[in-house]
This record gives structure tokens, sequence and C-alpha cells, in this order.
């Protein structure tokens, strides 16, 4: 009984310091998603088009995974509790004075800032998962840092969208921006935690080069990132635009967008940690080609329609579909780094939200099309990756297959 008293206390700080990862993660992802639905807002009130506002969306998204690269080597050589402080501090600081823009081009450049300041929290909280868990055991923590980034996503678009009728979208960022800043008071008391976690690791700009050579040398790093990026411009190309879809479509202003919203991000919210522990009981070769599937299926259903009561259900299969995948791929990721897993993951977010920002392009370009052309080709896409996926990760099976199960030859 004694003996096992300080590992307890030891798992606890660990837990709870996994709830501290999970809150930061939420408000960076709220503030991120909080965008979309109050584009047209913007535009009325930059006195612009909405095709012109809508580049702030990858203003933020593209220098935020550019960063991440510099974070995860500034990470490895500075300590990630110095950076990850720092890059929480920069979110919290430059999400508040976006409230000071008056004109497009200024609201843009605080985007830019705030994607470089921010990115360096959510890499690093994956990173440290890498460090505080064994392989074997990281589905369940990865399941609620993803299941923290869907609920900033769920809530995020809606509330952001039914908040500024009654603060405006200057409060809005106001609010989010403390809110930062209250998060980063609760980890502080974390920060021996981490220093423990993580040692700085020493190094040239040589070795930095070739530790992302080398990550993208192996089959598997270089489909895992492969999958990370395709995946991500799938899901952000869809859903940056699903607002807009559903305003033409069903002509609804931006509280109705809010409410057709509501289920985007709730399965990952409430099943993120179900989905890591099926992850690692039964083995991510079996999930990934589901998650691909419902992604493309949900793509489909926006193609062919639906009534308007049932477009919660259609977001919330869409977001299962990126639940299912993208933190999957980031226990995968969590093996790739070895000695530098601030790397390993800061390439891994590289790729995910470049991602972001080139799907929200192109989606947006290949809207002079038509919404049909867009969703179908983006459906068919997504599907191609769906069959592939059954053959490049079929080895993503568990080293100890849980009871009554045998490993695959």
């Amino acid at each position: 009984m004694t003996t096992a008293t300080p590992l307890s206390a030891a798992n606890g700080r660990r837990e709870r310091l996994l709830w501290m990862l999970s809150l930061a993660t939420f408000m960076i992802f709220f503030q991120a998603y909080m965008v979309a639905p109050i584009l047209p807002t913007l535009a009325d009130d930059f006195g612009t088009s909405i095709q012109r506002i809508s580049l702030i969306v990858p203003a933020y998204l593209i220098p935020y995974g550019v960063a991440t690269l510099v974070y995860g080597l500034l990470a490895d050589r500075l300590g990630i509790h110095r950076v990850m402080f720092a890059s929480l501090a920069l979110f919290a600081v430059l999400t508040g004075l976006t409230a000071t823009a008056t004109s497009i081009e200024q609201i843009t450049a605080w985007r830019v800032l705030t994607g470089l300041g921010a990115s360096g929290v959510v890499p690093l909280g994956l990173t440290l998962i890498g460090r505080l868990y064994p392989y074997e055991q990281r589905g369940r923590p990865l399941g609620w840092l993803f299941g923290a980034m869907a609920g900033g996503m769920a809530f995020g678009s809606p509330l952001g969208a039914m908040m500024v009728p009654h603060i405006g979208w200057q409060g809005l960022f106001v609010v989010v921006g403390a809110a930062g800043l209250g998060s980063l008071l609760l980890f502080l008391p974390y920060r021996r935690i981490i220093a423990a976690a993580a040692q700085p690791v020493m190094s040239t700009s040589r070795d930095v080069f070739r530790a992302y050579k080398s990550l993208l040398q192996t089959p598997r790093g270089r489909r895992t990132y492969s999958y990370v990026l395709i995946n991500s411009m799938f899901h952000s190309g869809v859903f940056t635009w699903l607002g807009v879809y559903l305003e033409r479509r069903y002509d609804i202003g931006p509280a109705g967008i809010g409410l057709a919203l509501l289920g985007y991000g709730v399965p990952g919210l409430l099943l993120g940690p179900v989905i890591g522990r099926m992850a690692d009981r039964w083995g991510r070769a079996r999930l990934l080609p589901i998650g691909l599937m419902l992604g493309s299926i949900a793509a489909v259903f926006l193609l062919l329609g639906f009534p308007l009561i049932l477009a919660p259900l259609v977001a919330m299969l869409l977001s299962l579909g990126y639940d299912m995948t993208q933190p999957l791929f980031g226990g995968i990721v969590t093996s790739l780094g070895g000695e530098r897993p601030g790397q390993a993951m800061g390439l891994n977010v590289f790729m995910l939200f470049v991602g972001f920002g080139l799907g929200s392009l192109i989606f947006g370009e290949m809207l002079r099309f038509g919404f049909g052309t867009a969703l179908a080709s983006f459906a068919l896409i997504e599907l191609a990756l769906a069959l592939m996926s059954l053959r490049l990760f079929r080895s993503e099976i568990p080293s100890s297959p849980a009871p009554g199960t045998r490993s695959a030859p």
C-alpha cells in the first residue's frame, strides 16, 4: 500500500495535467472555428465580399501550420514548458487585440500574427502525451486532446454565431482572449511536471534538417503525414464553407447556421476517449478506413440535399469522420519521433493546419463551378483515401492483442 501512494500521486498529477492540456486545446480550437459562421457579419462590417473576408481563415491556419515547425525546434532546444507557456500567452493577447481591427487589412494581419503565436500549444501538448504515456496507452489521452479539439469546433461555431448579435464580433475576440489568459494561469502550477517529462535536446540546424528528412524517408512516415495533409484538406474545405452552403440552400441567418452546426464536434467531445480505447485495443488499421468512409458519406449527403432539421446529424457524421481519423494518425506520429518528439509532432500539426488552409482555399476556388462540383470532388478523394488505407495501414495493429483476438500474420 505504501509503495503505491507515490505512483498514485504521480498518476493523479499526470491526469490533471491532461485536463489542463485539454482546456488550452479547447480554447485554441474554439477561437479558430468561431470565425467561419460570422464571415457574413464581418463582410458587412468591413464593407467587402464574403469571398474576400473568407481569406482570414487561411490567413490564420497556414501561418499556424508553418510556425509549428519552428516551435518543435524551439521546444527540443529550450524545453517544452517555456515554449508552450509563451505560445499560450501570445494566443491570448493577440486574440484580444484582434478586436481593435478597423479594416480588412488589419484583421487579416491580426489573424496571421495570432496563427504564428498560438501554434506552439497543441503540437507540444501532443508531444507531452508521447512522453507521459507509453504507446499502448496513448489512445485514451490522445482521445481527450482530440476530443477537446472537437469540443472547440462543436462550441466555437454555434456559440460564435449566437454571441455576436449580443456582444459584437469584437466582444467575442475579447472574451476568448481573456479565457486564454485564464487557462495560462491554471497551467502554471504544472510547469515542473512538463519540464521533467521532456528535457531539451541540443542540436544544430543540420541535425534538424536530417530529423525532418528522416521522418519522411520511412514508408510509415510518408503515408501517415500524407494522409494527415489530404484528410485535413477535405474536412476544412467542406466545413469552412458549410455555413455559406446552409445560408444559400436554406436561406437561414447566423443564428440558424449556428444551430445547424451544433452536431459538429459532438462525437469527438463525447466519444474521443472511447475511440482512443478502441484504437488501443483493436488497432488503428480497423478504424481508419471507417472514419475516412464516414467523411465521404457526409459530403454525399450534402451533395444530394436533406431536410434542414437533419443538418445537425449530417454535421455530426462529418465530425465523426474527422474524430475517427486525425487522432489515430496523431497516435502513429507519437511513435515516429524517437528522441525528437517535438519535431515529429510539429511536422504533424504543420501538415494538419496547412491542409486546413489549403482545403478552404481550394474548395472556395472550386465554388466557381458550384457546390455540387466541389462536394463531389472532395467526396471522391476521401473515398479513394478510405479504400487505399485498407492496404496502407494494415500493419497498424496492437503489439499485444486483446484477449480472444489474434494479431495479423
